[in-house]
């Protein structure tokens, strides 16, 4: 007897199709997998390669040190620039010569140039070192604004120096005062020298003293003394005098007290000449 079964299965579903392009969800492989395994299984490797680090990195200075020793070699030349008044280029560079033969690396750049800027005249110098083995030394003077006291020059910066050559200064005007008033007296003076100018009369020099009082200089020689107090008072009496009264007997004029209240009092040549004790 057949007996007909009917078996009921279930269809699989097909897989799904995949995209064209796409990337696989899957966990991606570890690249460092084996070394990992390896230095896992191995701990002394892990000490070996951190000894080995640590060995070179206390060898580089040794390393740079040997290098540096073979490149080394003696300084063979020392090349001075600048523009100079009161200093000498070939005293300079007698001066640098000194390091001619030394260490073109382990000679100490600022050695030379704190020795440099002890000379009188030098406001700055600026060292380096030029492969193989030459150095190059830029020199700055100062540059010299008036005459100073006793002998000495005072810069631009109101800086007072004592150069053994101070004539080669050249034609400038002459300040005198305490050393720590100098930028005072350099201020004092330059207002004065432009209001001069205006009204055509040169400044030669200006002085103040110990106790206080000031005392101008014209470059024809005549002395304008201010005294203590109300300086600038008194200077703008004597500009008005000299316009109102003395411009055109200048020539005769050889001092000018401005002190008084009200005027001034002027000394002429003639005066002058007639109180000399004659022969």
């Amino acid at each position: 007897m057949l007996t007909t079964l009917l078996v009921r299965t279930r269809s699989v579903p097909p897989d799904p199709p995949k995209r064209r392009g796409a990337t696989s969800l899957g966990p991606e492989p570890d690249r460092f997998g084996l070394l990992k395994a390896v230095l896992a299984a191995v701990p002394w490797l892990q000490v070996g390669i951190g000894v080995t680090v640590v060995l070179l990195a206390a060898m580089m200075p040794w390393a740079v040190d040997r290098v540096l020793t073979a490149m080394d070699q003696q300084i063979m030349a020392v090349d001075v620039r600048g523009e100079f008044v009161g200093e000498s280029r070939v005293a300079l560079e007698r001066a640098a010569g000194a390091w001619v033969g030394e260490s073109y690396f382990a000679t100490d750049l600022e050695e030379i140039k704190a020795e440099l800027e002890q000379r009188p005249w030098v406001a700055s110098a600026a060292v380096r070192r030029v492969w193989p083995g030459r150095l190059e030394i830029d020199i700055r003077e100062k540059k010299p604004l008036a005459y100073w006291t006793n002998g000495r020059l005072v810069s631009r910066s109101g800086e007072v120096f004592a150069p053994r050559n101070p004539e080669a200064a050249g034609r400038l005007p002459h300040l005198a005062g305490p050393d720590e008033r100098v930028r005072e007296v350099i201020a004092m003076a330059r207002t004065m020298s432009e209001q001069l100018v205006g009204y055509g009369l040169g400044f030669q020099g200006l002085t103040l003293e110990d106790r206080g009082a000031w005392t101008l200089k014209l470059n024809n020689g005549i002395e304008v003394v201010l005294g203590r107090d109300q300086v600038d008072t008194r200077f703008q009496r004597f500009i008005t005098v000299y316009e109102n009264r003395l411009a055109s007997r200048l020539d005769e004029v050889s001092r000018v007290d401005a002190r008084y209240s009200n005027g001034v009092a002027v000394q002429w040549k003639t005066d002058v000449a007639s109180a000399a004790p004659k022969s």
